[in-house]
C-alpha cells in the first residue's frame, strides 16, 4: 500500500499545485478585474493592487508549474504579509480575523517552495528537454559550463 501511494506522490503533488495555483490566480483576477463582486483597487495602490498582481501572476505560474519555487516563494511571502498586516491586527486567530485564506495560501505556497512542481509542470518538461538535448550531443560538441 505504501509503495503504491509513494509512486503516486508526484501526481498528487502536481494536482495539488494545479488546484492551489488556479484558486490563487482566480483570487487575484477577481481583485484586478472586479469579478464576482470584488472591488478593484487603484493601479499602484499599496498593498492591494500589488497583492492582486502577485496573486494573478504567481498563481498562474504555479498553476503552469513554471518557475514554481520562485513564484511560490514570492506568493507565500505576500500571503504572510497579508495575514500579519491586514488580518492579524484585528484579532489573534484566523477564525476571528478572516485570515484563513491568507494563512492557508501562505502555507500551501511554502510547501511548494520545498517540493517543487511535481508532475504535469512545465518545469519538468523543460528540464527533460534540456537533459535530452545535452545527452544527444556528441562529447566533442558539448560546451563546458562555467562554474
Amino acid at each position: 500500500m505504501t509503495g503504491r501511494l509513494n509512486s503516486a506522490q508526484p501526481y498528487a503533488l502536481g494536482l495539488f499545485r494545479i488546484v492551489v495555483g488556479l484558486l490563487f490566480a482566480c483570487h487575484g483576477a477577481a481583485k484586478i478585474f472586479g469579478l464576482l463582486g470584488s472591488t478593484t483597487p487603484d493601479v499602484g495602490a499599496w498593498p492591494d493592487w500589488y497583492a492582486a498582481v502577485i496573486e494573478l501572476v504567481g498563481g498562474t505560474l504555479v498553476l503552469l508549474g513554471l518557475g514554481t519555487r520562485a513564484a511560490a516563494f514570492i506568493s507565500s511571502g505576500a500571503m504572510a504579509y497579508a495575514y500579519f498586516k491586514v488580518h492579524q491586527p484585528s484579532a489573534l486567530w484566523p477564525m476571528e480575523n478572516n485570515g484563513e485564506g491568507a494563512a492557508l495560501y501562505c502555507w500551501a505556497m511554502f510547501l511548494l517552495i520545498f517540493t517543487g512542481s511535481g508532475a504535469f509542470g512545465l518545469d519538468r518538461l523543460f528540464a527533460s528537454r534540456r537533459s535530452a538535448t545535452s545527452t544527444d550531443e556528441p562529447a566533442a560538441e558539448r560546451r563546458p559550463v562555467a562554474a
